[in-house]
Parts: C-alpha cells; structure tokens; sequence
C-alpha cells in the first residue's frame, strides 16, 4: 500500500540526461500556469492568491507523489466551476478545509486501488461533462467582461443575462475592448509561432494599456509577498457535516479529471505509463497540502500538461521547476501581479474556454451513433444548468441503459440446421444457438424468441456461444424449459460453459430439465440423444417420469 504514496528512485533515473529539457519545460509551463491560476483562484470566488498558493504548494507535492513523470497540477477551471457555488454557500474561508476533507477521500481511493474505475467513464460522458465546464466558465466571466460584478448563487447563464442588463457603458465598452484584446492576442500569437506565451502577452498588453489610459477598470489588487505559513483550518462537527458533500463531488471531479489528464499525457509523452492509483493518492498529498497553506483543492491541469510534454518535459522535475517559479513569483513579483487588470484574466478564461473542447471533437460526436449524440449534449446541458457531478452521474446512467441495449440488441435465438445427413423425423427436432448475454436487459427478447418454436418435439439449446448470464437470465432460461416440457417438448441443453456453472446451480436451471441427464457436452451427444426420442414418440405431461435411458 506505501507503493502507492511514496516516490521511487526511478522516477528521477533519467535525470541526468533529461535535466536540460525539464528547466526548459518547467520554465515554459510556468508562464501559461502564472495568468490560469490568477484566474482561476478569482474564478472561484475564492482570491488570486489562493489560486496562486495552489499552483505552487499542490503543483510541488503533486509532482513528487503523483502517479505521472509529465502532469502538471494546480488550480483548474473545473474545480474553479464546483466551487464557485461551494463558496457562494458556505464561505471562502470553508475552502482550505474542502482541500483538506477532498484531499483525504482522494488519498484513500488511492490506497485502496480505485484509480482504474475512473476509467470506465464513457469517451460521450467525459466530453459532455467538458463542454459542459467550458460553457460554465465562459458564461462566469461575463460579468467581468461588462465590468459588473455577479450576482452570487445564479445559475452562471442567469448571473450573465443579468450582469449584461445591469452594465454600465460607459465602463463596459472599455473592458471588453479588453477583454477582446487578450482574447485576440491568445488566439493569434500562437499561429505566429507555436512557443510564444501567448496568455502572458495578453495579459501584459492590457495591463500596459489600462494603466497608460488610466482606465476604470479593476485589477487583481493585493497579493501576499510570502507564502503563507501551514495551520489547520479551524472548524466545528457542524461545519464539517454540511462541507461532506462538497467534499466528495470535489474528490469525485478531482481523480476523474487527473487521471484524464495523466491518461492523455502518458499517450503523448515516451515517458513511460502512469500510475491511477498513484496519481489519486498523489493528487489527495497535493490538496492535503494546499489546504494547510490557505489553498484550494488541486487537480491535475490538462492545458499545462500538454505544454510540459510540447515543450520537452521528460520527469517529474519539470512539474516541480513550474512550481518553484511561482513561488519565485509571490516573493519578488506580487506587487506587479496585483496591477493586473480582471478584464485581462477574463479574457484568459474565455479563450480558454472556447478551446477546452475541439471542434474536431463535436463533429466525431455529431457523426456518431444518436445515443451518442444524446449523451454527449444531455450530460453538457445538466452540467451548466444543474451540477458537474449529478451531470456525470446521469451520463453514466445513460451510457449504462445504451450499452445493454446494445449488448441486448446482439442476443440472440439463431435455429440451425443438423449436423451430419438428415434422418427420417429430424424435422421435429429444434436446434438452437443463444448468442450474446442472457441477463436481464435481454431475457425477454430471448423468450418471445423461443416461443416462436412451434410443431416441434425436442429442442436442443446451446448454450456454448452464451457470452454472459445473470441472475435474471439464468430464471429466465428456467421459465423457457418449464415451458417446453408442460407443452410435452423434451429440452436438451449443450456445452453450459464452467464459469455459468454456479449461477445455472444457484437457479436450477438442470433441474428443471425433466432429466437431470439432459445436458451434453458434445452436440453429437445431444443430437444422438434427441433422435432417440423422436424414435420412441412423443412424451405427455402427467405421463410419467421417462426411464434412465432417455
């Protein structure tokens, strides 16, 4: 279990060697992390220092006990999303105690080895829940943009109508000529050549515009010019009570977003696989100590990750360099940073956001099956106007229902012919093939297929293709022989495969069979055997219990 906590020697074997590509990874990463944090601390209600203190202590720990040489970790739009309301709610000062109590949830699911489960998340339900955030984080910026502040606890697209209808022009205009300039800025610089920070021009460019027209528009004020020093939040039974379900939606969101981000990391990288249940318990270290420093909970940052591995990172030392600069930040650079106009933040988010999901993404989608399609916009629509986590549950629920009716859709009753020449009386013989799983998505379909068997005197199912069977399909293939044999047809069941075994016993599925004998292992058993009764004649109901031989 300590495997899954502490760092290991390997981590850093290649050090040596890969040193020169980590600076210059972690240096990079480090100035698109700088404006994201700011951003997203203020996105969340909470400060820009606090998303600053998160990308430094939660982006350090995360690199040295996470489960991936690559992830970059720190504050992220999502968490900036769930926690928006949280605080709205309870309070940013209840904030480092939801990293503590997520940090918690998170480390145990790694110590108990569920990083695998997150990834049985459907690719339908992953991107809806994405579009989804990256909607909610362009809407949450409105405000901003038009120089108003949000109504707190509106449903973001509400609080964005209504901070549109409460501007005031004469101010608006001039944050959103700023916030257009940013947004320009990040989408054009980059096709000018892929390696300019381009976030970071943006946001010096509108800083040095508001500041040389002395526009009325409000910056990030204030920042800390020391990290703070650890404590314990303070709390109380009730408080912790009302921050438990919070708590386990930011865990929820914080391992399905991380080991998203370590999953696509470990395919663009050669760095080697990644750890999930590392990576849980890393990411739990990581908000653990965020929330000792005054922070907010941390996950692994897919943007940044990719920047890490484009510019070169190789280890984990990269993850660390990025962290360390921003320390190198809060204690020379503060003052700087707090000139920083908001309407330059704002736009860093919505270009952000308009990128979270790729166009290429939507068109795979709309070229996809309708369940697909249904999924995919159903999971992004309760996303904005519910929750992110009741989104990702009604998601899975909806990709579970389309699945077995796929799984369903395949099951199947297939009439075969005879092996062999045809004999006199063969033509009362049924033998028939199940495929697919018999469980309880596809019981039903399975009967009104078999009840379509007419004129016959024996039938042969088998049952050597049966791919799955459950509770409800192994009553449901009892209900099928009880119903043969009171209409007077023999049942013969061939190759019940070894692990169908014990559901099979546990229902009874043998001794419903009017002879315990009648299940093969051969089908030229089986055959042989059903001929010999269409020789001997037909069996009635109350007639008696056939001798051994049959």
């Amino acid at each position: 279990m300590a495997g899954r906590v502490l760092p290991r020697a390997a981590d850093y074997r290649g050090l040596r060697k890969s040193w020169r590509f980590d600076l210059t990874a972690g240096v990079t990463v480090a100035i698109v992390a700088l404006p994201l944090a700011l951003a997203f601390g203020i996105s969340s209600g909470v400060s820009a220092s606090a998303g600053l203190v998160t990308a430094v202590v939660a982006g350090f720990v995360a690199a040295i006990f996470g489960g991936s040489n690559v992830q970059v970790s720190g504050p992220t739009g999502a968490m900036a999303v769930i926690l928006a309301p949280v605080v709205a709610t309870h309070g940013a000062e209840t904030v480092p105690l939801l990293a503590l109590i997520s940090g918690v949830m998170l480390l145990i699911m790694g110590l108990f080895g569920l990083g695998r489960v997150v990834s049985l998340i459907p690719w339908t339900v992953v991107e809806g829940f994405t579009l989804g955030i990256a909607i909610i984080i362009f809407l949450q910026q409105v405000p901003m943009a038009f120089g108003t502040t949000a109504t707190v606890g509106l449903n973001p697209a509400i609080a964005a109508l209504a901070a549109i209808g409460d501007a005031d022009w004469a101010i608006a205009w001039q944050t959103l000529l700023m916030v257009a300039i940013t947004w320009a800025l990040i989408l054009l610089l980059p096709k000018i050549h892929p390696a300019i920070p381009a976030s970071l021009i943006g946001v010096i460019v509108v800083t040095v515009l508001v500041l040389l027209f002395s526009m009325p528009i409000p910056n990030i004020g204030q920042l800390p010019s020391s990290l703070p020093a650890p404590s314990v939040p303070s709390f109380d039974v009730a408080t912790l009570g009302s921050l438990m379900g919070p708590a386990v939606s930011i865990a929820l969101l914080a391992a399905i977003e991380s080991l998203l981000s370590a999953r696509v990391a470990s395919r663009m990288a050669d760095t080697g696989a990644y750890d999930p249940d590392r990576e849980l318990s890393g990411q739990g270290l990581a908000s653990i100590a965020s929330g000792l420093f005054g922070g907010m909970p941390a996950t692994g940052a897919i943007a940044r990750t990719a920047v890490n591995v484009r510019s070169g990172g190789k280890s984990r030392a990269s993850s660390a360099i990025h962290a360390l600069l921003l320390l190198l930040v809060i204690y020379v650079g503060a003052s700087l940073v707090s000139i920083i106009p908001l309407a330059a933040l704002a736009g860093v988010l919505m270009a952000t956001a308009t990128r979270m999901v790729a166009g290429r993404t939507i068109r795979s989608v709309l070229r996809a099956s309708r369940p697909d399609i249904f999924i995919f916009f159903v999971t992004a629509a309760i996303t904005v106007a519910f929750d992110l986590i009741v989104a990702v549950w009604i998601g899975l629920i909806a990709a579970a229902i389309v699945a077995l009716k796929h799984v369903a859709d395949q099951a199947g009753v297939r009439r075969e012919e005879l092996p062999g020449d045809r004999v006199a009386g063969d033509e009362r013989i049924a033998l028939v093939r199940i495929d697919g799983a018999m469980f309880f998505g596809a019981a039903e379909k399975l009967q009104r297929e078999f009840d379509q068997f007419t004129g016959i005197e024996v039938v042969i199912i088998r049952l050597s293709h049966l791919g799955g069977l459950d509770s409800t399909g192994a009553n449901a293939l009892v209900e099928i022989i009880e119903t043969f044999e009171n209409r007077g047809v023999t049942v013969l069941l061939k190759g019940l495969q070894p692990r169908h075994q014990q559901m099979a016993g546990a229902f009874g599925v043998r001794d419903a069979l009017r002879d315990g004998r009648h299940a093969f292992d051969t089908l030229e058993d089986a055959v042989d055997h059903a001929r010999s009764h269409i020789r001997r004649g037909p069996w009635q109901p109350g007639q008696g219990q056939p001798t051994a031989s049959t």
